[in-house]
């Protein structure tokens, strides 16, 4: 497996296609994101900027690649907000216009998006309908039996997965999942709830027959002619001296070696370029090496003694690799091999781990202390990786890797190795053992999108006691990891302790007390004491049912797996039991919607599909940002105090190169004169746009950055350094308390203050229970709208501006922006067309973005 295609020469130019049209590219900055390209330079603009760090799914596409040797052709969905340009050479790249639109038709995803209710805002919409449709085409290609007419191969369980990563606020994932799993052959039509397309008492056939008609349609992704000629001829791509792409590991030696002798020169090592969503790029890269065409780094290779994955394989094509069925491997192996790839399915969501390198993972486990679930369980099935540095190649065991000081710029990874668990040929294993695996996670969501609180691979092998009295343990291995350490570790002491021991509940207990010393998240982590809790519960998980194995537990009993006999103990049962997707439960639990009408105020009250529900699902409907920007138009972004009250001194830039692409820094010197300082109002009076010279809380406004792009205006917002002073100033407020006790309070309008119903007080004194003492807080809140705020300004004219916002206020930010620049109201106009999310969000804090663009 990974085989590589014979390259024919290199290439100066990225070719690809969108949508089935040819784009070639040759003046491109590398950095440049294929989501960046689409927005600005195609009028494909279906793709959303939401949180630019492939959390949101805003931004899927599907990406379909061609293989001449195979005359086959792989899709899969991708994060275009991480996914470089460059990348990208040689692919077909589909938006969710290109499935459908209004002028060539519906796809019938975007119509039952609407005639289901599940698009409101519509932001989020398009990259929903991309993850579904790449579902729909990885059914298809099974060998599944023909589904009813209208529906497909997929399953309810595969059709609520398709979404797991894709984020909604304001619809409600209830009619999302309903318009998923509509396509499901198995789906069960009563659970799916209210609609436009049947009325109620209609039976099952009728209702799916008015469904909109869905049938594969192998055209609509058909790979252009144009671009197989490209990828039959193979040339790599060296954009401009900036990007280069090595076909070996020497070439990759000598690359790194002319980058290593010059000091003026920096390189990136490019795989799926998925880490820059965790960690936000600022400095800018002379070099970028995309390492995916070197074969020893993108090799899957199996034998008796395991299985080896490149670096650059993704954490996609691992799990297919993991969960394929051989006879190269015992049950055991393959059990191990199965529980890796289940817990990989955990991590992040499929449109990053189609693109995410195994790899790339692990160096930033080791290097920047990334709370990797891929570390934890790799370490737990005792994986060893090997290293180049130079001319030399090491291999070396997980955990000394994780040890070790951060790689250098000199220093790949080039594969990590799985070993293969068959005690069978351990010589120094008991033939009644048996070998337990099992991995755990917490975190705030299931399934992707969520950093663990704690994760935990647990290996041990186990046999009954010669007297027939308990469980011994023989050995085992525990890793815990992403619990506020730098990396995932061994707890050493735990596994000494319960190797040779028979399990009870007092050496569990003991254990367990070991445990507490031994994950001890750093200072500074969150919620430290759950953390160390989880730890507990789930070394208990996995050793606690094998302590009640007291009597009647035969030799025979533990070794009948290994001799094919069916194991009475449903915890090593489990433990063994061979993933069977078939089985696996699906994410939502099943529910009939009944929802009565009345027909007295027809037709308020139909279930009628929302006018634009289906521009939205294509993308084709229009926000702010997806306005083409006027020629010469420029950018900004807002610099932030980092202080909640302190004299600033200056602003500065600690880079370099930012300079020469400001156009200009704003601040409140630069209000116009006969204008205020104001950058929004609200009942309890006005906000100041810009903090003068003094700053009143961290986060406000400090100055205004101008630039040539509005990647540029980010980059240099990132990179302002502003010079505080606080001599001589009284201590911040930081709490509610400390506003009460210095009486620090804002005055409440009279037409907030509730109308008073009866005698409270002596409500309370005759109640036969009464409150003695109460407390209770509330935490910041998080208006979380996927749309950005955003806003656009044009010239008009007779000294006129037309302002289009994305504000829910449109007419209090008609009358700020006029005070503000201190020109007439009527000299102001402000539109709106729609917003994606909003929910009090963009009531006022939309009116700073929309003065400062002035």
């Amino acid at each position: 497996m990974g085989g590589q295609q014979q390259h024919g020469g290199t290439r100066h130019s990225v070719v690809f296609a969108v949508n089935g049209e040819k784009f070639e590219v040759s003046s491109v900055d590398p950095s440049t994101t294929l989501l960046e390209f689409l927005r600005y330079h195609t009028r494909f603009k279906s793709v959303k900027l939401g949180c630019g760090e492939g959390g949101c799914g805003a931004c899927v596409v599907l990406l379909s690649k061609y293989n001449p040797e195979l005359d086959q052709l792989e899709d899969f969905t991708i994060s275009s907000c991480l996914t470089l340009l460059c990348s990208v050479n040689g692919c077909l790249i589909t938006t969710s216009e290109g499935l459908g639109n209004s002028k060539t038709g519906f796809h019938p995803i975007h119509q039952r998006f609407a005639g289901f209710h599940a698009s409101q805002c519509g932001f989020c919409t398009p990259g929903m309908c991309m993850s579904l449709f790449s579902a729909l085409v990885d059914a298809e290609k099974t060998h599944r039996p023909e589904p009813p007419p209208g529906l497909s191969k997929l399953t309810i369980s595969e059709a609520e997965k398709a979404i797991a990563g894709n984020l909604c606020r304001c619809t409600g994932y209830r009619p999302i999942a309903d318009a998923c799993k509509s396509f499901a052959a198995d789906v069960d039509i009563e659970d799916l709830g209210i609609n436009s397309f049947w009325a109620k008492g209609e039976s099952k056939e009728v209702k799916i027959s008015r469904l909109p008609p869905y049938k594969h349609n192998g055209e609509l992704c058909r790979f252009p002619l144009f671009l197989k000629k490209e990828n039959s001829s193979a040339m790599l791509l060296d954009v401009k001296g900036s990007w280069h792409s090595p076909i070996s590991v020497q070439e990759l030696r000598n690359v790194l070696e002319s980058v290593e002798g010059s000091n003026q020169i920096s390189s990136k090592l490019v795989a799926g370029n998925t880490g820059m969503g965790y960690y936000k790029e600022v400095e800018h890269y002379d070099k970028y090496i995309d390492i995916r065409y070197i074969p020893e780094l993108s090799v899957i290779r199996r034998d008796q003694t395991g299985i080896e994955i490149g670096a650059t394989v993704t954490i996609s094509k691992a799990i297919e690799a993991l969960k394929e069925e051989t006879k190269e491997f015992h049950s055991e192996a393959l059990m191990v091999f199965k529980k890796i790839a289940g817990h990989m399915e955990k991590i992040a969501s499929r449109f990053i781990r189609n693109s995410a390198s195994v790899g790339g993972n692990l160096v930033m486990a080791q290097r920047k202390h990334f709370p990797s679930d891929v570390a934890t369980v790799l370490l737990g099935a005792g994986a060893m990786v090997n290293i180049m540095t130079g001319q030399k190649c090491e291999k070396l065991m997980l955990e000394e890797f994780l040890e070790r000081p951060p790689l250098d710029s000199r220093s790949i990874l080039l594969s990590v190795e799985i070993p293969c668990w068959d005690l069978t040929r351990n010589v120094t294993s008991e033939t009644n053992s048996v070998l337990l695996f099992e991995t755990y996670r917490a975190a705030p969501r299931p399934l992707g999108n969520a950093l663990p609180h704690l994760n935990a691979a647990f290996l041990a092998e186990v046999s009954p006691c010669k007297t027939g009295d308990g469980i011994r343990v023989n050995n085992c291995r525990l890793a815990f990891g992403a619990f506020g350490t730098k990396h995932a570790i061994r707890a050493r002491r735990v596994e000494e302790f319960l190797t040779g021991k028979v399990l009870n509940f007092g050496v569990l207990y003991e254990a367990i007390k070991l445990l507490r010393d031994s994950v001890v998240p750093e200072d500074g982590t969150s919620i430290p004491a759950y953390r160390s809790s989880l730890a507990v519960g789930f070394l208990y998980e996995f050793f606690g049912s094998l302590t009640e194995m007291k009597n009647g537990i035969s030799r025979d009993w533990l070794c009948g797996y290994s001799n094919n006999v069916s194991l009475k103990d449903s915890h090593v049962q489990q433990n063994h039991k061979q993933f069977d997707e078939s089985k696996v439960p699906t994410l939502l639990s099943s529910a009939e919607q009944v929802v009565q009408l009345s027909r007295e105020y027809y037709p308020v009250g139909e279930p009628i599909t929302k006018s634009g529900a289906a521009l939205q699902a294509s993308g084709e409907a229009i926000y702010v940002d997806d306005i083409p920007s006027p020629i010469n138009c420029l950018y900004g972004a807002f610099i932030y105090s980092t202080k909640p009250l302190a004299r600033i001194k200056g602003i500065e830039f600690k880079s370099e190169s930012v300079p020469d692409v400001v156009t200009a820094l704003l601040s409140y010197k630069d209000i116009p004169e006969g204008g205020q300082n104001i950058g929004s109002k609200t009942i309890f009076g006005s906000e100041p746009l810009f903090a003068d010279e003094l700053t009143r809380c961290a986060g406000q406004p400090v100055a205004f950055v101008v630039a040539d792009s509005q990647k540029n205006a980010d980059r240099a917002a990132d990179v302002a350094v502003v010079d505080y002073e606080m001599g001589n100033l009284e201590p911040p407020i930081l709490s509610v308390e400390e506003a009460v006790d210095r009486s620090s309070l804002f005055e409440v309008p009279s037409f907030l203050y509730p109308k008073p119903v009866g005698d409270i007080s002596k409500g309370m004194n005759e109640a036969d229970h009464r409150i003695l003492a109460a407390e209770i807080k509330l935490g910041s809140q998080y208006y979380f709208y996927m749309e950005t705020q955003t806003a656009l300004a044009v010239p008009d004219e007779d000294n006129c501006l037309v302002v289009y916002s994305s504000i829910q206020c449109p007419e209090s930010a008609h009358a700020t922006i006029a005070r503000c620049l201190g020109i007439p109201e009527h000299n102001v106009r402000v539109i709106t067309r729609r917003v994606g999310g909003a929910f009090g969000g963009k009531a006022i804090k939309a009116m700073p973005v929309s003065i400062s663009h002035m």
